[in-house]
């Protein structure tokens, strides 16, 4: 994916709809759903599986009734979406279901949005107790380099649930929201000039 969590970035930045990241969250929790926008953070095309570089952000279904908690939503939920679509691609690929998954970075603190993945796929989605992975899987490297670790299982053991997310939507649901997602990025598509 070539833009998920930088959509926050826009929408504090670009179009000030909040002060700061965190602020998203809360904003996407004054209404109860996104209202039918669908945003397609396709601002330097789309990544996997779409490989359009000519792809450019698109914002669908406004109405009289939009408000910024609806646009904020959209923003959260385009980060599942297109994990979905990058998630279904690699179980295409792997010829194997995905049960569960395992998140983490600065997004994995967003509850609303872990609850949208979580519909989305239909699996499991678990956040560790350290969010943060990145510089601690560089420190598990070194510690494994240096024989601190024995092995990648001893890292393993390492790892610590905070807080498993469980499907709360129908299947039937959970493809209409992904039906019209895909209907947003096929509008997306091919749109710059080339």
């Amino acid at each position: 994916m070539f833009v998920a969590g930088a959509v926050v970035q826009w929408l504090r930045d670009g179009l000030g709809l909040i002060g700061a990241s965190e602020e998203i969250e809360a904003l996407a929790a004054t209404v109860p759903d996104s209202g039918g926008v669908y945003f397609v953070p396709a601002f330097v095309g789309l990544g996997a599986p779409h490989w359009d570089p000519y792809a450019r952000g698109t914002i669908l279904g406004l109405s009289r009734g939009t408000e910024a908690g609806h646009l904020a939503r959209a923003a959260i939920e385009s980060m599942a979406y297109q994990s979905c679509d990058l998630l279904e691609a690699m179980e295409k690929d792997a010829g194997l279901k995905l049960s569960s998954l395992k998140v983490d970075g600065g997004a994995a603190r967003n509850n609303g949005l872990l609850q949208f993945q979580t519909d989305l796929l239909g699996a499991k989605v678990q956040r560790p107790v350290v969010a943060e992975t990145t510089a601690l899987g560089a420190a598990y490297l070194a510690g494994l380099a240096v024989g601190y670790w024995e092995n990648t299982a001893d890292v393993t053991n390492n790892w610590a649930l905070d807080r498993e997310f469980t499907p709360q939507i129908e299947p039937a649901d959970r493809q209409a929201l992904r039906l019209r997602w895909h209907k947003a990025v096929g509008r997306a598509l091919d749109w710059a000039e080339h």
